[in-house]
C-alpha cells in the first residue's frame, strides 16, 4: 500500500492559521478523515484492497486496486465493479450524516469543542462530497450510474459536461456569497474545486485522444 502527502496541505494549514480559522480546518480535516475511513470499510468489505491512501488539503483519499475477475461479472448493461464503486463511493458521506445524526439527536458532548460545530462541519462535508464535480464522490456515483446505462465513453462525456457546469454554478454562487460573509474558506474551497475540475479536464482531453485514435483506427481498417 503506497501513501502520498500532498504538501499543498502545509500551505493551507498555514493560510487558516494566519486568517484565524485553524480551529475550522482542523474540526473539518478530522471529520474528512471519518469520511475516508467509511469508504475504506465499504472497500474491504467488499472485497477491494487498498492500493493508495493520498493526504490532500481537504482531506485523504483512497484508491482500490481492481481484479480482473470484477471486470467479469455482469448487471445489465454494466460490471458489478460499477455497483461497487457506487456503494463506496456512497459510504464517506454515510458516515457524516451518520455522525452528524448522533450527535444533533443525542446532545453528545466533546471538550472544547460545539456539539453543534460538529453536526455543521459533518453536513458540509457529505453534502459538498455528493455535489456531481468528478472526482468528487457525487460526481463518481454519476459516472457508475452512467457508464451501466451509456456505456464507459458517453459516461466520461457526460460527466465531464456537468462537472464543469456545476463548478462554474457553484463558482458564480460562491462569489456572491463571499461579498455578503467575507469567509475566507469559501474562497479556498472554490479554488480546490476549479483544481479538481481542471485535473480532471486534462485527463478527459488524453482520454478522448485516446477514443479519437481507437475510432479513426476502425475507420481505416472498414475501408480496407
Amino acid at each position: 500500500m503506497e501513501i502520498k502527502v500532498n504538501l499543498k496541505i502545509f500551505i493551507f494549514a498555514i493560510i487558516f492559521y494566519f486568517t484565524k480559522q485553524i480551529e475550522i480546518y482542523v474540526l473539518l480535516m478530522t471529520f474528512v478523515f471519518f469520511h475516508e475511513l467509511g469508504h475504506m470499510l465499504a472497500g474491504i468489505l467488499l472485497g477491494s484492497k487498498v492500493k493508495r491512501i493520498s493526504i490532500m488539503p481537504f482531506g485523504l483519499s483512497i484508491s482500490f486496486g481492481v481484479e480482473a475477475k470484477d471486470y467479469n461479472k455482469r448487471v445489465k448493461k454494466g460490471n458489478l465493479l460499477n455497483i461497487k464503486r457506487i456503494i463506496i463511493a456512497l459510504a464517506g458521506p454515510a458516515v457524516n450524516f451518520l455522525i452528524s445524526s448522533l450527535f444533533f439527536l443525542f446532545s453528545l458532548n466533546i471538550p472544547i469543542v460545539n456539539s453543534l460545530h460538529i453536526v455543521y462541519a459533518n453536513l458540509l462535508i457529505g453534502i459538498f462530497n455528493l455535489i456531481p464535480i468528478y472526482p468528487l464522490d457525487g460526481g463518481r456515483v454519476l459516472k457508475e450510474i452512467l457508464q451501466i446505462f451509456l456505456g464507459l465513453k458517453k459516461s466520461i462525456v457526460t460527466v465531464n459536461i456537468i462537472s464543469n457546469f456545476t463548478t462554474i454554478v457553484l463558482t458564480v454562487i460562491s462569489s456572491i456569497t463571499i461579498l455578503f460573509y467575507h469567509n475566507i474558506s469559501i474562497v479556498f474551497i472554490t479554488m480546490y474545486l476549479w483544481y479538481l475540475t481542471l485535473i480532471e479536464n486534462k485527463k478527459y482531453e488524453s482520454k478522448m485522444k485516446i477514443y479519437t485514435a481507437i475510432d479513426t483506427y476502425k475507420e481505416i481498417k472498414k475501408k480496407r
